[in-house]
């Protein structure tokens, strides 16, 4: 198993198309932290912090009682994002994987699995907390993003979900990961539902940020209200060349826009 280095940014575009299904997306610059979204009492929930909350409340049904620290209410101190060391490779029958591992080999495994077009800097904040607290941290590049690329070009360059799940699983398989704690957001996290539901045997836990995202592809192809319609341009516009250098020259805005 090779290494490779860290210098690689996410391309949505390389060898892969986006599923058709309106899928939502947010996009943080490389080190940057997560865009925050609305919580239901209608305060802003920043993302990264919740992905540290949630999965560190799973990581901890798992570890001993330690005493509680307290911080005044309504606070959220942001870990400092993290530097990934050398990317891991592993094979897949289809793709040749790259991903970043933190914390001890014999611990506890978490698998990490980041939407579009994130990528493995998305746990940037979370993987450090979870690796210091004994877990082995697994954050793979999913198909098309980052240094993961197909082992041959005959290969079908296929972004719906049950290819990614696919991906996930063989993954898991390759590392021999024991009933890994799942997580995802976007386009992780129906690929970690999508485990979860069909695997229960061999995910230890889910923590799903999104939402229980396992779709009709069917009933996603159904006509939404113009406003609605409206909400998805970046969907299309992604889909063409001039979307393709607009994100490239434009990453940051987009980022801050959508």
């Amino acid at each position: 198993m090779g290494t490779l280095g860290e210098d690689h940014r996410q391309d949505p575009w390389h060898n892969t198309h986006p599923s058709t299904s309106p899928i939502s997306m947010h996009t943080p610059e490389h080190g940057s932290r997560a865009l925050g979204s609305i919580g239901p009492a209608g305060g802003r929930v920043e993302r990264r912090g919740f992905l540290v909350s949630a999965l560190g409340g799973v990581a901890y049904l798992g570890t001993p009682a330690k005493p509680a620290r307290t911080a005044p209410a309504g606070e959220y101190t942001p870990t400092p994002s993290c530097c990934f060391g050398p990317l891991k490779r592993v094979r897949t029958s289809v793709l040749d994987i790259a991903y970043a591992e933190a914390g001890p080999p014999g611990g506890r495994p978490v698998l990490l699995l980041h939407g579009w077009p994130y990528d493995i800097h998305t746990y940037a904040d979370a993987a450090p907390l979870l690796a210091a607290t004994g877990f082995r941290v697994i954050i793979p590049y999913l198909r098309g993003f980052g240094a993961t690329r197909f082992l041959t070009e005959a290969c079908p360059r296929n972004g719906q979900q049950a290819a990614l799940a696919s991906d996930a699983i063989e993954l898991i398989e390759a590392l021999d990961l024991e009933r890994p704690i799942v997580g995802g957001c976007d386009w992780g996290a129906r690929t970690a539902c999508i485990l979860a539901a069909l695997y229960p045997a061999r995910v230890r836990a889910l923590v799903s940020v999104s939402g229980y995202l396992i779709g009709s592809q069917a009933a996603g192809a159904t006509p939404l209200a113009p406003e609605a319609e409206r909400s998805w341009w970046y969907q299309y516009y992604f889909a063409t060349e001039r979307g393709r250098q607009g994100y490239t020259l434009h990453t940051h805005d987009f980022a801050r826009l959508i």
